[in-house]
């Protein structure tokens, strides 16, 4: 039995501004985008085996969720189960999803991020990796979400520490 944790997050030119190290008494410029553009990046996580799955995708909607099913069901370890947690989500309750017959899907209480870590993965990427930036395309948009993500990926040790969660794996082995 696997647990992974799944949620998405949109990735666009309205990149937020994170705090940055700075001489005392100086004021650094930071750029900052007005224009919409964005894409949504879909991530799943296990955190006892640091690994995850992920797809770029230009809508959050039914059909973006089963591609984003069908890829968790590659990732996940031969011969093993999943339980994926996730919010409540329109897409992730519609009865038109078709489960992979390796994955039991359990949905997280309503207005809960704080029990989902992948709310904390996207604020990690967000602080390392996208802030601060202007990104002058949808494709400039979509290979930084890619790269962070595979920056995140190449660190298994930061995705179990980030985001275990005792509730969830007491007892596991």
């Amino acid at each position: 039995m696997e647990i992974w944790f799944q949620d998405e997050a949109r990735l666009g030119q309205k990149n937020g501004l994170v705090r940055q190290w700075a001489k005392k008494g100086t004021r650094p410029r930071q750029p900052a985008d007005q224009r919409y553009k964005n894409t949504y990046l879909f991530g799943a996580i296990c955190l006892k085996r640091g690994v995850g799955a992920a797809l770029m995708l230009p809508k959050a909607n039914t059909e973006a969720m089963q591609m984003h099913l069908d890829e968790i069901s590659r990732h996940i370890a031969p011969s093993a189960h999943a339980a994926l947690l996730m919010d409540r989500a329109g897409w992730h309750t519609t009865g038109k999803l078709s489960i992979p017959d390796n994955i039991t899907i359990i949905l997280l209480p309503s207005r809960s991020p704080e029990l989902n870590p992948v709310e904390n993965i996207w604020q990690y990427m967000r602080q390392n990796w996208l802030s601060n930036r202007v990104l002058e395309t949808y494709d400039a948009i979509l290979d930084a979400g890619c790269d962070a993500w595979n920056k995140l990926i190449g660190q298994p040790s930061t995705i179990t520490s980030i985001g275990i969660r005792d509730w969830a794996h007491i007892g596991q082995s």
